[in-house]
């Protein structure tokens, strides 16, 4: 006798199996859900040269976040448009291959120079105060132990001095060094990331720039906290040193210019 196959489809289909298949399910829906947030920010929504990313997925609908201590609303994705003209240009007609810069790298930032348009606003703790500030201005903050750089020259690639260390910006909340402030000859300040910085007995040497540099580090607007935006570029500045401003990189660096140059002209 024929048994019809209706029957023998549902004699092997027990509940088991119709778990088995649920989970698959739930599961290729939770691998979407978290792909689809994760493209909601830092997520590219246009080629290097300006058209737009084919995706599988879709970009999600913006969400609203509530920001804490007054700071308004933000929206993900804003699909906000950086208003920033770089001065760089590629160096084959063929995606995939490097941009060169056509100007001053240290000062357009770009490559290891570049940065992010963060919000030109300070970071703040869980009480809302700046996480960072200069420790003369913050209660309780002292030098405990081993080589208090204050006081010290600062000494770049060129083996010259530059100014003099005058104060250091710690993080309040975490207690951490992150800025050395530097009061250059001319008396104006600039602030130099910590993790760039080597404390000698006799002198703080930065070898990503040299001595001349300095004067070029992005200045801050205050003297008692320092914004995102600022950390940013002082960050990036000191960072592209190591390519843009070092001696033993700037003949290469001239020929993609030159290249990047070529390749931009009308055939």
């Amino acid at each position: 006798m024929d048994t019809p196959y209706g029957w023998l489809f549902f004699g092997n289909f027990d509940l088991a199996l119709i778990s088995l298949y649920m989970f698959w399910i739930f599961f290729a829906g939770l691998i979407y859900y978290i792909q689809r947030e994760n493209m909601r920010e830092g997520y590219p929504l246009e080629n290097e040269d300006g058209s737009e990313t084919n995706s599988i997925l879709s970009i999600p609908e913006p969400k609203t976040f509530n920001l804490p201590h007054g700071r308004g609303e933000y929206k993900a994705p804003n699909f906000e448009r950086e208003a920033r003209d770089l001065a760089m240009a590629p160096t084959s007609g063929g995606t995939g291959f490097p941009f060169a810069p056509t100007g001053d790298a240290m000062k357009d930032g770009v490559g290891p120079a570049s940065w992010s348009a963060r919000r030109d606003e300070p970071e703040l703790d869980g009480h809302g105060h700046a996480k960072i500030q200069p420790m003369a201005k913050v209660e309780g903050f002292f030098f405990a132990a081993g080589r208090d750089p204050r006081g010290l020259p600062v000494v770049g690639s060129d083996q010259k001095s530059a100014g003099t260390i005058s104060d250091m910006w710690v993080d309040v909340p975490e207690q951490l060094v992150r800025y050395l402030e530097i009061t250059l000859t001319d008396g104006s300040k600039r602030l130099a990331p910590m993790t760039m910085a080597k404390i000698k007995s006799d002198m703080v040497y930065i070898n990503s720039i040299d001595s001349g540099s300095f004067a070029d580090v992005p200045m801050i607007a205050s003297d008692a906290q320092v914004t995102k935006l600022e950390e940013e570029k002082v960050s990036a500045f000191y960072a592209g040193g190591y390519l843009y401003r070092a001696d033993k990189r700037i003949t290469s660096m001239s020929k993609m210019r030159m290249l990047s140059e070529a390749m931009s002209k009308p055939a």
